[in-house]
């Protein structure tokens, strides 16, 4: 490795971006289970007779992940 230093650093570049993109699936998966709980707490929130109990502990529906447009922008990696 030490002969082909562009492949090395190729490699390792290869690497970072499999990387991040690994991490950015992992975080939609998780965004889309914690918008699946959240919808699913919110509908058993309102039938009968959830809905008697949440009233009387004051249950409220809770709102879903959303990520802005302006927030979806590419991160830059530095080096």
């Amino acid at each position: 490795s030490e002969s082909y230093p562009d492949l090395k650093s190729n490699q390792n570049m290869q690497q970072l971006q499999e990387e991040l993109s690994s991490t950015e699936n992992k975080i939609a998966f998780a965004r889309q289970a914690f918008n699946d709980s959240v919808t699913s707490y919110n509908n058993k929130r309102e039938s009968f007779p959830s809905n008697i109990f949440a009233g009387i502990f004051g249950f409220r529906d809770k709102s879903l992940y959303e990520v802005r447009e302006e927030k979806r922008e590419k991160v830059a990696v530095k080096f």
